[in-house]
């Protein structure tokens, strides 16, 4: 085997990437375009016939739309109706009149953690997007230094703490002791969220970018047009009650019955999302005294305004396919294997290698689990640690090949380099500084 067969999977993703960012960049292509220009790259590159290319973006563009499509929809739309009906204002301006201009961001982490545990990370992302953006709006200060801010809290809670997919299925794969997770892991959460939510944001300078379209207000509300604090909090958290009640409550329902099924239905994001929606519009509109047709101009304004970052998203999703098809994975997991480093330091590394070139969190957790996992016994450590650290790498920086990534820079409208200076670096930091904090927690246990 030559020396370039051999180390083709990473040489492609390098080409595909360094083609996707020209042509993005410096001939100004569309991002859609740019992500299917650049899949067909890597493809050929990694010898796929051009049918099979075709098939793989269009299976990837499917499963990447099937799961999130409705989802960034109908957070879009929930997120416009609260912002058209002075439901986000009420919750800025009490936050605000609470916690402070200056501690408001305090607010956020509490907040962005609550959504980060209990509901899909796109979900939570659109839901508090436009909060975000009330709040900075209220406070007079650049929107995107809170937006750090809520993505450190959310990311971070997303990846460490069970039941999201992604822990869940370490604390399985390492055979650790979930209520140990939990305690360590608020330990590495908070450095993480202190360093990358409140440090980071004062360290960059130039955040003051327009507000996105979607999300300015048309108005600003008197008191009584707007609702009470307690409806128009509870309102967007009803996808992360539901969830969370689905969860708990399938832990103690047996699978394949009629209530396990019912659970799961009211439990699954697009739905939860879909009784949000009917709930606001009623609570928000109907009883504020504004017809349907008003409140269907709302919904229909929302996604309208999210039309182009679904495509942009799923063209992504296209992209991580190919890339997952062409074995970057495990050419990278096969590369880690005769290393002698410390096991946690490898689990971070393997998962954060993986995370970087397929986009897939969980997948690199779970792939880094697999590789590590049987190296406990051998070299003494603790499970718990592993699953800090092997979710510390899953958060790790991430690029073009990551949806989160496009639904960051489209929603709030920024470059590609900004995108990767605000959320690449964001996530980079929480994943280094949960990486330390494991190491040291590792001296102590």
């Amino acid at each position: 085997m030559s020396l370039l067969s051999e180390h083709l999977p990473l040489i492609s993703l390098i080409i595909g990437v360094a083609f996707l960012l020209f042509i993005n960049i410096k001939l100004k292509i569309n991002s859609i375009l740019a992500l299917i220009f650049s899949a067909i790259i890597v493809g050929l590159i990694n010898g796929m016939k051009p049918m099979t290319i075709l098939d793989t973006v269009k299976d990837g563009l499917g499963s990447t739309l099937g799961s999130l499509a409705l989802i960034i929809g109908f957070g879009a739309v929930l997120g416009k109706i609260m912002v058209d009906s002075g439901a986000a204002q009420r919750i800025a301006s009490t936050l605000i009149s609470k916690f402070g201009v200056k501690n408001v961001q305090w607010a956020l982490i509490i907040i962005g953690a609550v959504f980060g545990i209990s509901v899909f990370y796109e979900v939570a992302f659109m839901i508090l997007a436009p909060l975000v953006i009330s709040i900075a709006v209220e406070a007079k200060t650049p929107f995107m230094k809170l937006g750090i801010t809520m993505v450190a809290a959310t990311t971070l809670s997303h990846s460490l703490f069970p039941p999201q997919a992604g822990p869940t299925a370490l604390v399985d794969a390492y055979n650790a002791d979930m209520g140990m997770v939990y305690l360590l892991g608020i330990l590495v959460f908070i450095p993480g969220v202190l360093v990358a939510g409140i440090l980071f944001p004062k360290l960059l300078k130039k955040l003051d970018y327009p507000v996105p379209p979607l999300l300015q207000k048309n108005k600003v509300f008197t008191e009584a047009e707007m609702p009470s604090f307690r409806l128009s909090l509870i309102v967007p958290l009803i996808p992360a009650i539901l969830i969370s009640i689905s969860t708990i409550l399938s832990m103690f329902v047996t699978e394949d019955t009629a209530i396990h099924e019912i659970i799961t239905f009211f439990g699954s994001a697009e739905i939860s999302l879909i009784i949000s929606i009917m709930i606001a519009v009623i609570v928000f509109g109907l009883r504020k005294g504004k017809n349907m047709e008003t409140m269907m101009s709302s919904f229909e304004s929302g996604l309208k305004g999210v039309a182009t970052i679904i495509f942009i998203v799923g063209a992504g999703g296209a992209f991580k396919e190919i890339i997952l098809k062409a074995h970057v994975g495990e050419y990278i997991a096969n590369l880690m294997t005769d290393t002698n480093i410390s096991p946690l330091i490898m689990a971070w590394l393997i998962t954060a290698l993986i995370r970087i070139a397929t986009g897939q969190g969980v997948v690199s957790a779970i792939t880094a689990a697999g590789i590590v996992g049987p190296l406990i016994p051998t070299f003494n450590v603790n499970p718990v640690l592993m699953v800090l650290a092997t979710a510390a790498g899953s958060n790790t920086i991430t690029h073009v090949n990551d949806a989160s990534f496009w639904l960051f820079k489209e929603y709030f409208n920024i470059s590609i380099k900004d995108t990767f200076k605000t959320w690449g670096l964001t996530l980079l930091l929480t994943s280094i500084t949960g990486l330390i904090v494991v190491l040291i927690l590792d001296i102590f246990i």
